[in-house]
């Protein structure tokens, strides 16, 4: 059986397979993608189908995702877990600055609560970790903000094992977000590292931004299937470790329908191999 439920921290139970908002904005992830209305018809439909964990960052626009999210969720059912990213400031469309000091993090979860219109953030997570930051001080800061009520649970953004492992020394971590697909398995030992301790691992880019719609190796597994070569590439995510949320996005009421119609998707043994085989 492929366990179709998470527990973040132990304690808040998420569908595995959920749904990313950086595809509702525009190239770059900067400025709107289209219509609005478009984009609240994909998250509503995303939550009518069951998805329970809605991943976006402030970045995202920046801030356009998570106004969307709350145009089309709030108020928010009861069980559907928004999580959230800062640390990152944005000038362009591929402009990207870390920023970790203490006092900028504060202000960027209080802006998120305000987007959101929450109270609790229930994951608040690290985008990137800012090397002239001390790690304690930016993790720190979140630990703060979390006893004051204003989140839940810490996430981290693009780590490796060891600093995942240095991270826990100084505070409870639920999730991680990192890289990995069936092409991309760099951080395999970050994956083994969730698996010991009960950390969700959020893969971002899950189809090789799209690549993986394409393989080879996936479409004639798709074939025998009925299904679309996207979906073998999800599928193999949610077979390959129970740590694996992907959170697939998508601007295209279609496209997210195929996206979670992965979850039904059962993989033989024989069809395993021949993707791990993909590495």
């Amino acid at each position: 059986m492929i366990p179709e439920i998470f527990e973040l921290a132990g304690r808040l139970p998420v569908r595995r397979l959920g749904y990313g908002t950086a595809q509702l904005t525009g190239p770059g992830y900067w400025g709107p993608r289209g219509e609005a209305r478009d984009a609240v018809a994909v998250l509503r439909r995303a939550v009518e189908r069951g998805v329970t964990l809605i991943d976006t960052a402030d970045n995202y626009g920046p801030s356009i995702a998570e106004e969307l999210v709350a145009e089309a969720l709030y108020p928010y059912p009861a069980g559907l877990v928004i999580a959230t990213k800062g640390g990152v400031v944005r000038t362009g469309p591929d402009a990207w600055h870390i920023e970790g000091r203490p006092e900028r993090l504060r202000a960027m979860c209080e802006a998120s609560l305000r987007r959101l219109r929450l109270d609790t953030i229930d994951l608040y997570q690290l985008h990137r970790l800012d090397p002239d930051v001390p790690m304690a001080e930016q993790l720190g800061a979140l630990d703060e903000l979390r006893r004051e009520g204003k989140i839940r649970r810490i996430g981290l953004d693009s780590v490796t094992a060891e600093q995942l492992d240095a991270a826990r020394e100084l505070t409870d971590i639920a999730s991680v977000q990192n890289r990995y697909n069936l092409t991309d398995r760099a951080s395999e030992p970050l994956l083994k590292l969730c698996e010991a301790h009960g950390i969700a691992f959020l893969p971002w880019f899950p189809l090789g931004n799209g690549s993986l719609t394409t393989d080879r190796v996936c479409a004639d597994i798709a074939a025998a299937h009925g299904v679309a070569p996207g979906q073998i590439a999800l599928a193999w995510l949610l077979h390959r470790s129970p740590a694996l949320c992907p959170t697939p996005g998508t601007g295209s009421l279609t496209h997210l329908e195929e996206n979670l119609d992965s979850a039904a998707v059962r993989l033989g043994e024989e069809d395993m191999s021949r993707l791990d085989a993909l590495s």
